[in-house]
């Protein structure tokens, strides 16, 4: 039976941090509401949790598009004026995501007890991140849900165009690395064999380098189950130790280090960081709680990490940009320009002036890596897969020159 864990609070306002079995995420959830506990966080052991993809939603229930969707669509019923829970009837029909839906109906019936809508969303953080609850908490103190949502609804929209970035410009060199790994896989496992037993008939010598590729596909075809086992077993025990907190958090610090596409992740999560600050900041959080919504948005644990190390220092009387350039990760420019934000009072501002110099400077990063890998690749795969078919037919080449 799946495990989840989960963080729940108390009635007495104390919260507590445990797993339990259960056969859905809704029955556990439901049977821990019906105990009078108030659900923080719930999920299920061995789950993605953000981690070091470029996944950039922190709404792990539903897809970032589908979230932006559903954010427009309350916008307009807001700005229209509707009774709050006619809203709510609307959002459900709308819904096509039928666990969210349930979870929209959970929403409304808590509304119709009294709750605000911000305390109605935070007991589903599966499906509404702090960050979130957060921006529609501040809307609901200042009056303001309608504007509050606008600028929520361009964060998304600024966050899904980054991702979807990055994720094109890595698909294409990833399509042609499993090109290339398929055809050469094909080239020694099915054709490679043909011309072994063909030369195997000859009682000439072969060439040096023909033989030499003969006898590593000879000794790949033998040792091919072993091989397939024992790769299998360090996958297995590799997603095991990624499913830990510790290696997770060095799959990802590895990542930030990884040649080439370090950089890019730094910059990636510079600006994620930077968005998600300063749109927390922009509905009023206080500093030290917007960096603790942002270190649950943040999908780099090892990030996340240092932010929450930040969060003490600067409880401690350091200054942001001090807290955030000890870890060593974050550019220095962006530092600086913190640092400078912060000594004028323009925090806020100069966060999206960082967020929009990295956005640039990630873009063409991204445009230099796919203008240069593209071809090292095809260069790579024509000499590896020429270098092999050059290599079969060098027997014929010297039958022929005999001849």
């Amino acid at each position: 039976m799946p495990v989840f864990s989960y963080r729940i609070a108390r009635p007495d306002g104390s919260t507590l941090d445990g797993q339990v079995e259960g056969e859905e995420e809704q029955l556990v959830r439901a049977k821990l509401e019906g105990q009078g506990y108030l659900v923080f966080k719930l999920q299920r052991r061995g789950g993605a949790v953000g981690g070091s993809t470029l996944s950039l939603s922190p709404f792990r229930g539903l897809p970032l598009g589908e979230f932006l969707i559903f954010n427009q669509e309350l916008l307009a019923l807001v700005k229209a004026g509707l009774p709050v829970l006619r809203v709510w009837d609307l959002l459900i029909e709308r819904a096509r995501h039928s666990g969210f839906q349930q979870v929209l109906r959970m929403v409304r019936q808590d509304i119709r007890g009294g709750a605000s809508v911000s305390e109605a969303l935070a007991k589903h953080p599966a499906y509404f991140s702090e960050l979130y609850i957060a921006t529609f908490k501040a809307g609901e103190q200042s009056g303001n849900v309608g504007d509050v949502l606008q600028r929520f609804i361009t964060y998304l929209k600024l966050m899904l165009g980054l991702r979807q970035k990055v994720a094109k410009a890595l698909a294409y060199p990833g399509f042609l690395i499993l090109v290339g790994v398929g055809v050469v896989g094909f080239l020694l496992a099915y054709v490679m064999p043909t011309f072994i037993s063909v030369y195997s008939e000859s009682a000439k010598t072969l060439p040096v380098a023909t033989q030499a590729l003969i006898d590593l596909v000879t000794a790949a075809h033998a040792y091919l189950i072993p091989t397939a086992v024992s790769l299998a077993a360090v996958l297995l025990a590799g997603r095991a130790y990624y499913a830990t907190p510790p290696g997770h958090l060095a799959a990802d610090r590895m990542l930030l280090r990884a040649p080439l596409l370090g950089q890019i992740f730094v910059k990636h999560h510079t600006i994620q960081l930077a968005r998600t600050l300063g749109t927390i900041l922009a509905g009023g959080t206080p500093l030290v709680d917007a960096l603790q919504i942002t270190k649950g948005a943040v999908s780099n644990r090892y990030i996340a990490g240092g932010i929450g190390e930040a969060v003490d220092d600067i409880r401690e009387g350091t200054t942001l940009a001090a807290a955030l350039g000890r870890p060593g990760v974050f550019p220095k420019l962006a530092i600086e320009m913190l640092s400078v934000g912060e000594e004028t009072g323009a925090l806020e501002a100069m966060l999206h002036d960082v967020a929009e110099f990295y956005e640039g400077d990630l873009d063409l990063r991204l445009t230099q890596l796919t203008t240069w890998i593209e071809p090292v690749l095809l260069l790579v795969m024509g000499v590896l897969v020429g270098g092999i078919v050059i290599v079969m037919y060098l027997p014929v080449f010297q039958m022929a020159g005999t001849v």
